[in-house]
Parts: structure tokens; sequence; C-alpha cells
């Protein structure tokens, strides 16, 4: 595994000018616990990350093979649609941009859909998960996620609300177009960003 790179979140902004709480949002210093469904249990050994669709190359790989790409350290806030915002996380975990690399999107891909173990999708902008701070993510705090918070690997998107960033991640489907996911359908908004207050479609 190679040595992490650490990237941080520039102090009381994003460093775009916005300010560093989104509107309507409070501050908690816990990490609730917010899923619909059942907690799928997945054990390393039989994980898998299949990147899929508009792409040169379809790929899958298993933990080791994840494990041994470039590692990167992440320190992000996370905003959720339900009004609460958490500061400073620390995530490890492999950006998104050098996974898609390895499958080279076709220039019709415009969106990604990730898909999660237990049925879970949500959309967002290609452009919009290929940044400093967008990874795939096992470790939080320096400790393995929890399963309930999205163990052995989710997404985090930290520019758009939180459930852009799927839990129990196993995959990225390259599409042309946009499409809604699973919140998307029941009236989530189809972008999710904080700064706008994008909460409902």
């Amino acid at each position: 595994m190679t040595q992490p790179e650490t990237v941080q979140v520039p102090e009381g902004a994003r460093g775009d000018g916005r300010k560093r709480l989104p509107p309507g949002q409070r501050i908690t210093d816990g990490w609730p616990i917010l899923h619909y469904g059942s907690v799928p249990r997945i054990e390393r050994s039989s994980w898998e990350f299949r990147i899929f669709g508009l792409v040169e190359h379809e790929i899958t790989l298993d933990w080791s093979q994840f494990m041994a790409l470039e590692q990167a350290h992440v320190r992000s806030d996370i905003h959720c649609v339900t009004t609460w915002s958490k500061y400073d996380n620390d995530w490890d975990g492999v950006r998104i941009r050098d996974l898609l690399a390895l499958a080279k999107p076709l220039p019709e891909a415009k969106h990604v859909m990730f898909h999660s173990y237990g049925g879970y999708t949500t959309n967002v902008p290609i452009e919009e998960c290929v940044g400093d701070f967008d990874l795939i993510a096992y470790n939080h705090q320096g400790r393995a996620l929890d399963l309930e918070h999205g163990g052995p690997a989710r997404g985090v998107i930290p520019d758009l609300y939180f459930w852009k960033s799927a839990k129990w991640v196993r995959g990225m489907e390259l599409i042309p177009a946009d499409r809604p996911g699973f919140w998307e359908m029941y009236g989530y908004h189809m972008h999710g960003d904080p700064w706008l207050e994008e909460r409902y479609g």
C-alpha cells in the first residue's frame, strides 16, 4: 500500500468563497446513523468493486487490488440533507479520479451512478466526483468504517449532501445522461448542493 497524501479543507471555507456551514445546517459532534433497509454485511475477502458502462476497459477490483492503488488521506466536512453537518472528518481511501483513470471513461460519459450492496444507487456528475476530496473510503478518523456507516467502503463526495456518498459501495456505472438513483426517485434533488439547499426536487 502506498503512503497516503494528505489534503485538508481550508479553515473556515472550502477555498472557493463559500461559507463553511451551508444554510439551514447545524453542527453535530456525533455521527447520526441514517439509512433505508437493513445493513449489508460484506467481508473484505468477498468485496468487489466494478467500474463499467461507458468506459474503454471494464474493471473489477478485489480488496487487495483496491488497497494496492495510490492511497489518499483527506479531511473534509459532511452535510446531511436532514440538516446536520460534521466538521473535520479524516478519511483514508482511493480517489475516485484514480479509479476512473483505470477504466478510461468514454467522451460521452457524463454521469456516474454509484451502486451499493443492498441495491442502493445514487447519481453524481463526473466533474463533481473527481476532485481532491472525492474518495472511495475505508477508514474514518483512523479506524475501519463501521458497517452502519458504510463499511467496508463507501463513497465520499463532500461538496454534495451526504446521501450522494453511497454506503457499502460496490461499483460505478458511467452513463451518458443523468438518471435518478434510489432517493432521487423518491423526491430528493437530482443534484444535491448543500450551499444551494438542493434538498428535494
